[in-house]
């Protein structure tokens, strides 16, 4: 049985939810496919002892009145299906450090995010000054970051060479201030020698506007996402996979599903790590120096994940993120870890339930896993859509790795362990698998100062019918993913046309 769609969306992570949403509101034809059992991508939820744990979003910025993603959200036609809780405004992500007892606080405002670092640091108005007024003045150089229309990005290469380690160096001494202005580094993970500023300023600053969690987890995103995409005339497939590209002429005409199904369609949009889709594909297809130069980009850490669910009513919860190092110098290398000192950071964050926000049920805590840890285990391959087991060693790391990272959380909240009632784990091999991003990537490519476009993928192929959209074009986050998604639409629809139609929906003024 052949099917035949205008678009048809490889993929359902937000990006390509997104970009479905947005071209069935202009009348195509529809159709994303994803391999798993659950749409989403990173999105996704899972329920373990009857607690649901986020996989990938544990808080989002920019969603109050008149912000970027409320107005993004607001054209795609959800932000009345979501139910959010807006996280602590004096101190929303807290960053603490071994053998130091305070914790430095990030609030929600510029204005009381400013007054707060005051507080503990006096002495530094010059540098926390300089500091704000960079994050919202680099913002400002993306234009659909701001949701206007302008040059791309990188055509200002000169922003692009700018590390934030060594911005942060450059306002204050004060190794204290360095480290905890670049303490949520976790977000994009930041390492001292090539994070640029940009990845630095684009991650936090929307945060600091304003920051919210996702009550009973982030998956209602994708449900109402789904509900807007089938209200326009879309269609949304799961435990379809992808298994090959038919081409044609130099062209994608269909693609043919593990299910023995083909599916035709005039435009194909990959919402897969572009590194698979080009070995889907056929390197063939491409000039060398095309695959080359992707191949060769290289793909952000991966990371270890703990989940506990919590013993009812044994601890209280938190409405803030920690990010907590081990000391002040580690904040830029914590990726360097070795098997001793490992972890070096970690981020801990609280879900959270519709009825309940005394106690918490669940703590999820992340940390940085090199890929190369899972070689051993290297070629399994485990999702609730296809069920294997990866053996006894697998499950004794994970034990192993739990431990070691409950006992650093036992540093922090001495009576962690009589609160938890079960402990769940995953590896960067659950992110390769369900995600299906390159060595279980956290964040899609690497941004490097040094070498500012080599990780530069243009939302277009060198497949006339063929686009890319997700986290691997300009940025990940929710934030990013969503821009990225009217990225790879304003290559189909125009981008002053679509750009217009988001400001419409928003009550915003149209461009003249």
């Amino acid at each position: 049985m052949t099917e035949k769609y205008d678009v048809v969306i490889i993929g359902s992570g937000l990006g390509g939810l997104v970009s479905a949403i947005i071209l069935a509101k202009e009348g195509y034809s529809v159709c994303v496919l994803e391999k798993n059992q659950q749409f989403g991508g990173n999105l996704q939820t899972f329920s373990r002892n009857k607690t649901i744990f986020d996989t990938g979003v544990h808080y989002i910025g920019g969603l109050s009145e008149g912000q970027n993603l409320n107005r993004y959200f607001k054209y795609l036609g959800i932000l009345d299906d979501i139910t959010l809780k807006k996280m602590d405004e004096d101190g929303f992500d807290r960053i603490t450090f071994d053998n130091d007892p305070t914790e430095y606080k990030y609030a929600q405002g510029y204005e009381r995010f400013k007054k707060t670092l005051l507080e503990e640091f006096p002495e530094e108005e010059k540098a926390i000054d300089a500091y704000c007024n960079k994050m919202k003045e680099t913002c400002d150089f993306f234009p659909l970051y701001r949701l206007k229309l302008g040059k791309p990005y990188y055509e200002n290469t000169s922003l692009f060479e700018v590390k934030i380690k060594d911005f942060i160096d450059s306002i204050t001494d004060n190794k204290k201030l360095q480290a905890v202005l670049g303490g949520s580094n976790l977000l994009y993970a930041g390492e001292g020698e090539r994070t640029p500023l940009y990845m630095h300023a684009l991650s936090v600053n929307s945060y600091i506007e304003s920051s919210y969690r996702c009550i009973n987890g982030g998956s209602q995103i994708t449900k109402a996402l789904l509900a807007r995409l089938r209200e326009n005339g879309g269609k949304a497939f799961k435990r379809h996979e992808v298994t090959k590209f038919v081409t044609e002429d130099g062209q994608v005409s269909a693609v043919e599903i593990a299910n023995g199904k083909t599916i035709k369609g005039d435009i194909f949009i990959s919402n897969v790590d572009p590194k698979m889709t080009l070995q889907m594909i056929g390197e063939n297809h491409f000039r060398k120096s095309y695959t080359k130069r992707i191949e060769n980009i290289e793909s952000t850490i991966a990371a270890f994940s703990l989940y506990l669910v919590l013993k009812p009513k044994s601890f209280k919860y938190l409405n803030h993120n920690y990010y907590h190092f081990k000391d002040y110098n580690a904040i830029w290398d914590a990726h360097k870890y070795t098997e001793e000192s490992w972890p070096e950071v970690y981020m801990a964050s609280m879900g959270i339930k519709k009825d309940e926000d005394e106690y918490g049920d669940n703590l999820t805590v992340m940390t940085y896993m090199r890929f190369e840890e899972m070689e051993p285990w290297i070629n399994t391959f485990n999702t609730a859509a296809d069920k294997n087991e990866r053996g006894q060693t697998y499950e004794e790391f994970k034990q192993q790795k739990a431990e070691v990272v409950i006992q650093e959380l036992e540093k922090k909240f001495p009576n962690i362990r009589d609160c938890i009632e079960a402990v769940y784990a995953s590896t960067p091999l659950s992110y390769r698998d369900y995600i299906g991003c390159n060595k279980g990537s956290m964040y899609g490519f690497v941004k490097d100062a040094n070498s500012p476009l080599k990780s530069f993928v243009s939302s277009r192929t060198k497949i006339k019918n063929l686009y890319f959209t997700g986290q691997s074009l300009n940025m990940h986050g929710i934030l990013g993913v969503t821009i990225s998604g009217v990225v790879t639409c304003s290559e189909i629809l125009g981008g002053e046309y679509l750009l217009n139609k988001i400001l419409e929906a928003s009550n915003t003024e149209r461009i003249t």
